[in-house]
């Protein structure tokens, strides 16, 4: 691995050591991930594609299904 690879792998490890992932979202957090509108993300909600846990957020396992390719 070259040195400039190197770098560019450790600098993405220091920003998630500093920046970790939250485990919920609001729904105007996971339209900005998903780049969707609120508006959408609503929706989404309404046909059962997410769920509000308890606490009226959205889980980040449902952001990343919705993230991976079909």
């Amino acid at each position: 691995m070259d040195d400039d690879l190197r770098v560019a792998i450790r600098a993405v490890q220091l920003y998630a050591e500093r920046h970790p992932r939250p485990s919920q979202v609001n729904q105007k957090q996971a339209a900005e991930m998903l780049g969707v509108s609120a508006r959408t993300v609503h929706n989404m909600l309404k046909a059962g594609i997410f769920r509000l846990n308890r606490c009226g957020m959205i889980p980040i396992e449902q952001i990343d299904r919705a993230l991976q390719p079909v």
